[in-house]
Parts: structure tokens; sequence; C-alpha cells
């Protein structure tokens, strides 16, 4: 009869193949022995295969109340959790000796369903040492969540932990979004064979002709138009006023992003020339629709059931052609996105935005939407490592 206490030595003294052997016929002799359970989360343990040893023991809470057993699994899991901790900080120490590693960058937490939401907020809770409380708070079922900001060799070694964990994260420099080249396109000259005039980064008018199939993903977004109104202070004394900004209209924006060239070109309402190039009315119902876009419910139709302005219709022609010419993923969940990086202003302050929207003072949204639409042509599998 297998003995605990030989399991228990075996282990003590690393002889881990004889440790093995005992524990199967343990199992074998006594399936229902509440320790066989405990030793084969304390082998893997032993033999730093702290995954499953964790996963092991957390099963062990869950089927044993045996007051032994439980408390030592409770201090095995604090022992994991601190291993895995300093092994974390060590890959982060030897990574950050190459200076490449030191770049500023961004980790962002994706949208978590609800039925797998209690294991991301142990998991995260865990891995960042939070209260699950504040995890709960920051994990969202839509849209994307700047979570972290700090060298990218720290958020890739976090990322790659989160993902390990089944929590759905990516990551990137803000030297690779800088790079992305961005043209604002001030009209199409054609469709069938598409061209565009638009100006690059330093403000050159120009052409770019390329292929609707290279264009891999769409991202659409709207951004806020603000006026500064009159209004009594705080304080309600009618001889003071103050000045403060309210939101009076938001001007439309697609992007386009064609990752073969590491190139977006950028599409917006309140810049773009509807009296230059293609007539978007008679186009719309020129052009051929694709197989899988035909039972798509048209905007334009939607648009005219409205009073629209001739702008807001044009915009309306225009989408409905990238509806019927690209068979693509289209992000369109910038705001919610943006309510969680719009305070993060110093990094903000260094991202040009490439929009043109008359503004009489910046806003950070513009440079939000710049890194949304950065961020998702970098998370785009055709574009990464």
């Amino acid at each position: 009869m297998t003995d605990i206490n030989q399991i228990a030595a075996a282990l003590d003294g690393k002889d881990y193949k004889q440790a093995a052997q005992l524990i199967k016929q343990l199992q074998k002799e006594s399936p229902e022995n509440p320790w066989v359970q405990y030793y084969i989360a304390r082998y893997y343990e032993l033999t730093n295969n702290l995954e499953k040893a964790q996963t092991t023991y957390k099963q062990i809470l869950r089927d044993i109340t045996n007051p032994k057993i439980v408390s030592q699994t409770r201090q095995a899991i604090q022992r994991i959790e601190s291993a895995q901790q300093n092994l974390r900080q060590q890959a982060i120490q030897t990574a950050k000796n190459d200076p490449s590693n030191l770049e500023p960058g961004l980790l962002i937490l994706e949208p978590v369903s609800p039925e797998k939401k209690p294991a991301a907020i142990q998991n995260i809770s865990r891995i960042f040492k939070i209260d699950a409380y504040t995890t709960r708070m920051q994990i969202q079922s839509r849209g994307w969540r700047l979570y972290k900001t700090g060298p990218i060799a720290e958020l890739r070694i976090y990322g790659q932990e989160l993902l390990k964990a089944g929590i759905p994260v990516f990551w990137a420099t803000l030297s690779d979004i800088q790079k992305i080249q961005i043209f604002r396109v001030q009209h199409f000259q054609s469709l069938s064979s598409p061209a565009v005039v638009c100006k690059d980064q330093l403000d050159r008018l120009g052409a770019i002709e390329f292929n609707w199939s290279e264009v891999t993903q769409r991202v659409e977004g709207l951004l806020p138009m603000f006026i500064e109104v009159m209004d009594y202070s705080p304080n309600r004394r009618t001889d003071q006023f103050r000045h403060r900004e309210i939101r009076q209209d938001y001007a439309q924006i697609c992007d386009l992003h064609i990752p073969s060239r590491n190139c977006i070109l950028r599409i917006c309402d309140q810049s773009y020339e509807f009296q230059q190039g293609v007539d978007f009315t008679k186009a719309s119902a020129e052009l051929p629709t694709l197989p899988n876009q035909k039972n798509k419910t048209s905007r334009v139709k939607n648009s005219q059931q409205i009073p629209q302005s001739t702008t807001r219709i044009n915009w309306n022609n225009l989408l409905e052609i990238f509806d019927r010419q690209l068979d693509v993923t289209v992000w369109s969940e910038f705001t919610p996105f943006a309510e969680t990086v719009l305070d993060y202003t110093n990094m903000l302050s260094k991202i040009e935005s490439h929009i043109e929207v008359e503004r009489k003072s910046e806003t950070p949204w513009d440079s939000a939407f710049q890194l949304y639409s950065g961020l998702a042509l970098l998370r785009n599998p055709e574009n990464r490592e």
C-alpha cells in the first residue's frame, strides 16, 4: 500500500520520477484519497509546471474541505503567484537590456464576453495584483480599453501572460503608430479603377491609385464639434460669466486601411470636396454590388427618410459605395475607446491627428481617433509580426 509519507519524501528528495510513480499507484489504490490531488499539484509545482499546478490547487479549494489540505493549498497558491511575479520581473529586466524594448507602448484590452468575465477578473487581478472590484470596473463588454502604458518590453510580457490566461489583448508602440502614412483624401477621381486626390503628411497635393482588394478594413468614427458659450459662473453672481465649451455637432470620418503600403486613406465629411471628382449620387446607382452585400440595408434609403443636408446625403452615398465594394471588417467603436484614453493628455499630445476639421482650439478627440485607427491597422493580422 502506497504511503503518503513516501510521496512527500520523494518530492522533498527531488526524486520526481519516483514521486510520479508513487502518485499513480496511490491513484489506483485510493482514488478518493483527498491527498492524491494535492500531491499531483505539488508535483507540478516542484517540476516548474506552474500553470498546471495553480489550476490543480484551485480545483482542490473547490472540491476538498480537509482543513489541513486547504491550508497547505492556499500557501502553495501564494508561493506560485510570488514565483510567477518574480519570473515576470526578471523577464522584464532582461528584455529592457535591449534599447528598442524601452520604446513607449500601449496595452489594449479587448471586449470580454459575459460568460468569460469572472475568469478574466480573477486572472487580471492576479497578474496585476489589484482588487477584483477595480478589475471589474475596467473590463468592457464592447470596445477597446487602453489598459496600461509603459516600456513595450514590459507590456509585451504582461500581454503574453494575459493571452495565455485567455484574455484578449494586444500591444503596440507609439513609434509604429507614427510610422503609418496618412493621406487625407480630397476627392475620388475614379471608382471603377480607384484613384483619389489627397494630401500627404507634408500637406503636398497628389494622387494615389489603388485596388479595392488592397483595402483590408475600414475605421469609422464621430468626432465631436464644440462651440464656446457664455455661462453664469458657479457662484451664480449675475455680474460674472465664464466661457464653456458645449458639443454642437459631429464630424464624420472614415479610414480605408491599406496595410501592404502601411498607409491609411482618411476621408472626413468636413474636408471632402463633394463638388469635385466622382458624383456619388450617380455612382451609387451605377456600381455593381458584391454578391455577399446584396442583402445589406441601404444607408441612402434610410437617410432619405428624414431631412438631410447635401453633405450628409453625399456622405451616406459614399459609405454606401464602400459597403458595396468592400467586404472587410469595419471598426466602429471609437467612442467607447476614446473615453478610456482622453485623460492621457501627455501621450495624445505626441500623436499628430492628420484630421482636417476647423476648430478654435485643439481637442484630444482628434488624436484619439488617430490612435484608434493606427491600432486597428497594427492589430490587423496581415500587418503584424
